[in-house]
């Protein structure tokens, strides 16, 4: 029994802070990721007969992907199925990509956990993820134009939220 708690402790001690990364990039909000975070470590835990390992990476890579799945869980449970629009206005075009070489990384993520939901989870899935239109539309149950579409005006609003803060 002890063995299993230190070897659970262990595990949290090694992968939490990655898979919070994962959870917050997608959720947003610090509290609610703690809450998707804690909902994953028990899904690894009750799941972890069904891991099968291939090679040095594949436990995150396993884990990674029940974060992801976990945090896309979250979302659909708020109901927030019709991707939102924002209070930036991303009807117009606002040119040229905004220059990022000025801006810490630590900031750019903090901009994208700022997107609305329907807008952050397109942006991280392909973008991030590198998952194409037709995975997303089919992990997430729309269509795949309206997965483009997504990403298109997360771009836009990101550039402009980019713009913002470059000002």
């Amino acid at each position: 029994m002890q063995g299993e708690q230190d070897a659970v402790q262990d595990f949290y001690n090694r992968f939490a802070s990655k898979l919070f990364a994962v959870c917050i990039r997608y959720i947003g909000n610090k509290d609610d990721a703690k809450d998707v975070l804690h909902d994953c470590i028990i899904k690894i835990i009750t799941s972890i007969e069904h891991f099968e390992y291939r090679g040095k990476g594949s436990l995150f890579a396993w884990t990674k992907r029940i974060a992801i799945n976990q945090s896309l869980d979250f979302l659909r449970q708020r109901q927030k199925k019709r991707m939102l629009l924002t209070d930036i206005d991303i009807s117009e075009d606002y040119g040229e990509e905004p220059d990022t070489s000025d801006i810490p990384p630590d900031i750019i993520f903090e901009l994208i956990r700022e997107m609305p939901d329907g807008y952050r989870t397109i942006f991280n899935l392909h973008v991030i993820e590198n998952i194409s239109h037709k995975e997303i539309a089919e992990l997430l149950g729309i269509k795949e134009d309206s997965s483009a579409s997504q990403l298109h005006r997360a771009k836009q609003w990101l550039a402009k939220a980019i713009k913002l803060y470059n000002k």
